[in-house]
């Protein structure tokens, strides 16, 4: 959806319940900043008979199935890396850092790159973690709306 018609105070209703949703993931996605959260399955002897293949943390297939099913996923998101010339984590990270309410739908199209993306290159789903990407945007988008309601927001703990 477009969101340059709606008032801040209706982007934050807009994202608001979604986004609490994903912030229990909040912690996980801290501690696991900067790490791997994957690994390639490889038993002694399959290298020989079948190719390896990424196996994930049980956590981050969680987190991507339940953000894939929120407002936050933009099939789109092509748009935002072309219209803001987004070449790779230190421009996404750049754009987070400075986003505002009014860039939430960018902030929504990062994330879909990473999740909707993920589909069919998965590597982008463990990458979204090590580059600190997902931590940063739903750090972002939290500091948004609480910002913009006026009190903090409390999420579910893990």
């Amino acid at each position: 959806m477009g969101i340059g018609m709606l008032s801040n105070e209706e982007i934050v209703e807009y994202y608001k319940q979604d986004a609490i949703k994903l912030f229990r993931y909040l912690n996980w996605l801290e501690s696991r900043s900067g790490k791997s959260v994957s690994s390639i399955y490889g038993a002694e002897g399959i290298a020989t008979n079948s190719v390896p293949f990424p196996v994930y943390e049980g956590t981050l297939l969680s987190f991507v199935k339940e953000a894939s099913a929120t407002r936050f996923m933009d099939k789109n998101y092509v748009y935002v890396y072309s219209r803001k010339q987004l070449k790779g984590p230190k421009d996404e990270l750049r754009l987070i850092q400075n986003a505002t309410i009014r860039d939430m739908g960018d902030l929504a199209g990062i994330f879909s790159h990473y999740v909707l993306g993920g589909q069919t290159k998965t590597r982008l789903w463990s990458e979204g973690v090590t580059y600190g990407i997902y931590f940063a945007l739903l750090t972002k988008v939290k500091e948004l709306i609480e910002f913009w309601e006026g009190e903090r927001v409390e999420h579910p703990q893990n």
